[in-house]
């Protein structure tokens, strides 16, 4: 927080919720514990093993926790399974339907060609929010569209799913600007509209590619002609919504 609080003063950010990073349980327990002494961490979203039997009993122990009232949502990188159906394995539908009955979100963090299998995840359950990270990590670099672009109009077609408009810096390449994303924005906002749609900085990831205040810039710049209402929503309004916070954005 040392290292991010000076980008959230600069840019006027009042709350932030960090993203967990790995498959260790005990990141998890550290976020929250960090949330729970530092008024700029709104929320955590942190891991839980989704195949394990347990996972009802972890998320309520980690909810009974310190900071426990901080976890608003569960990720896991199903970007690093080689499965490209993993969200279709039995018990991790099993693990997701218990994120869902805690009444958290569920960050999905996966490649583009892994978008219909988490579609079917979400259409098996409905009264999970589902939150595509990165946009779904299209191959900005490599300037492909299709087939990201069709399956993520199937995902949004699912009134239970939301998209960040984050990390597509990093899949940009070297000399990317906002002309080079705007393409790929364009359709986030096209397949899920405003309402659906919330900005996340990717930080500390996005330093390899742009500081904090160039990637609010950007975002600000792919999002000019929203109306002013939309705008708020996607900045704020959206993130404290589909995470249920606590605090006003």
């Amino acid at each position: 927080m040392d290292d991010l609080r000076p980008a959230l003063v600069a840019n006027d950010v009042a709350a932030t919720v960090v993203v967990q990073t790995a498959a260790v349980a005990e990141e998890t327990t550290e976020l929250l514990e960090l949330a729970s002494r530092d008024p700029a961490i709104a929320g955590v979203v942190g891991w839980v093993d989704l195949t394990a039997r347990d996972v009802s009993e972890n998320l309520t122990r980690l909810r009974k926790g310190p900071g426990g009232s901080h976890l608003v949502g569960i990720r896991h990188q199903v970007q690093g399974e080689a499965q490209l159906d993993w969200l279709a394995d039995e018990n991790v539908r099993a693990g997701l339907h218990a994120v869902a009955v805690q009444g958290l979100a569920y960050d999905l963090v996966i490649r583009p060609e892994q978008i219909p299998s988490a579609r079917d995840a979400a259409e098996a359950t409905p009264d999970l929010r589902f939150i595509l990270d990165h946009g779904g990590n299209p191959r900005i670099g490599e300037k492909e569209l299709e087939p990201w672009s069709t399956d993520l109009a199937t995902l949004a077609a699912l009134p239970n799913t939301a998209v960040k408009l984050s990390g597509l810096v990093s899949w940009a390449g070297a000399g990317w600007s906002a002309d080079v994303l705007r393409p790929y924005a364009d359709r986030l906002f096209t397949a899920f509209g405003p309402s659906r749609v919330l900005f996340g900085s990717d930080w500390p990831v996005c330093l390899l590619s742009a500081s904090y205040a160039r990637v609010v810039e950007v975002a600000e710049q792919l999002t000019a002609e929203l109306t002013a209402a939309e705008r708020s929503a996607v900045f704020a309004g959206n993130v404290g919504s589909w995470y249920r916070l606590d605090v006003v954005l």
